[in-house]
């Protein structure tokens, strides 16, 4: 057993290290309610003009539309590609079957930059005009791996068998889908989801190389933070980005704490029986 004074340590560290990564993210959102547009301490009074402000420009509702469209167009295409290369992967026994999750893996692991860079020359190349498109395929490379990670871990921790007692049965393939496959990764496939959507949402490397002229959220704030301007408003709409990161995730850690899905899916699957 480990004893108490190991416990207090490890939570002090745990708690440096909590305050490390978000003591910056809480400064800025409190300077977001800062009443004067100047950042200094201690604040003379709190507001929430600057949020008004920031949601009256017609600039940042359309940067906040086009970064919702571009999440959300990536993370449908990351599910049907990251969900259907897990399967191939965890199923199949194939030749260079290692290098392509390697290859899978690999942009993830690249920085940002590097990607971006590639698909800037590509899209030059192809005489390709950056857009919408350009952008959701530039996300499209990173939040792959998310959900092939989750789906390909939930398979590797479900056993082949349920797929054969399955068929033992009697059940046929949508059955079979319906009431175990899908109990068993819809978890997985939420929140690698959630997951792909929050990182799609924040990028701001791999846009910079993609979007041409279009602004997205996190490109206004880095062109208001270049240019020195505005640096109340950005505190507002910084703040709103936390906040929309933060819920994604914590869904998403949420839901794969999830372990009675194989529970259900048996259940159900007998119950049609």
């Amino acid at each position: 057993m480990e004893r108490r004074g190991t416990r207090w340590a490890l939570g002090g560290w745990t708690t440096l290290v909590v305050l490390f990564l978000w003591a910056p993210l809480a400064l800025i959102m409190v300077y977001a309610f800062n009443k004067s547009n100047v950042q200094s301490w201690p604040i003379p009074g709190f507001t929430t003009h600057w949020f008004h402000v920031a949601w009256q420009a017609s600039e940042v509702r359309s940067a906040v539309w086009l970064s919702v469209q571009a999440a959300l167009l990536a993370t449908s295409i990351a599910i049907v590609l990251g969900s259907a290369a897990a399967f191939a992967i965890a199923r199949f026994r194939f030749f260079g079957r290692e290098a392509v999750s390697f290859l899978l893996l690999l942009p993830i692991a690249l920085p940002g930059i590097v990607t971006g860079m590639a698909l800037n020359s590509f899209f030059t190349f192809s005489h390709i005009v950056p857009s919408l498109t350009t952008i959701v395929i530039g996300h499209s490379t990173f939040c792959v791996v998310i959900v092939y990670n989750n789906v390909l871990a939930r398979l590797r921790r479900s056993s082949p068998s349920l797929l054969e007692a399955s068929a033992d049965l009697g059940a046929d393939g949508w059955h079979t889908f319906r009431f175990v496959i899908w109990p068993v990764l819809s978890t997985a496939l939420v929140a690698g989801g959630l997951l792909a959507f929050a990182l799609s949402f924040d990028e701001v490397v791999v846009t910079f190389f993609t979007a041409g002229a279009q602004n997205t959220l996190p490109l206004l704030i880095f062109g208001y933070i270049r240019l020195g301007q505005q640096l109340p408003v950005v505190n507002a709409i910084a703040f709103a980005m936390i906040v929309l990161t933060v819920i994604p995730v914590a869904l998403a850690q949420r839901l794969m704490r999830d372990t009675g899905v194989l529970r259900r899916g048996a259940s159900a699957l007998a119950a049609t029986k």
